[in-house]
């Protein structure tokens, strides 16, 4: 497959999409929100309740928006193995944490480069149970990544 080129200094659409995202979050109680479970129908274990971790989900579920293949796992660190390793991060890419212990992790798109501070800038989901934007160590990342086929 040929490569797809994106200007470094673009914002992927994946990043849009996500960000398009923020502010979705969990119903207390035994209501689920619809959109969490549309985002968990990405992955094999489609879970059908929004209280099941879904960071996994959220990342599967942007990609899939713009035709990308995700892991299709609700595994965070399903996405170690996926697309192509970055020796630092890239907008867009996804990032992933330690959470816990293994095989506990979690799993977002960077929304800033710049990780001098030792922060990193990310979207993600089901961070205090919403889609939001977090500031996150990156003593905690144990990988960037970047679909494969786009330059």
């Amino acid at each position: 497959m040929k490569s797809l080129n994106l200007p470094t200094d673009m914002i992927p659409i994946w990043l849009e999409i996500a960000r398009n995202e923020i502010g979705v979050k969990e119903i207390p109680g035994t209501g689920n929100n619809p959109r969490i479970i549309e985002y968990h129908a990405t992955t094999s274990l489609k879970a059908t309740q929004d209280s099941v971790s879904w960071c996994s989900s959220f990342v599967n579920w942007c990609m899939k928006q713009v035709g990308i293949k995700g892991t299709g796992s609700a595994a965070a660190r399903s996405w170690l193995g996926w697309g192509m390793t970055l020796d630092k991060p890239r907008l867009g890419c996804i990032v992933v944490f330690k959470r816990g212990a293994p095989p506990s992790g979690h799993v977002a798109l960077c929304d800033h480069e710049d990780i001098s501070n030792g922060i990193i800038r990310v979207v993600n989901g089901n961070m205090s149970d919403a889609v939001q934007i977090s500031r996150l160590s990156v003593n905690g990342v144990l990988g960037y990544r970047w679909p494969r086929n786009i330059a």
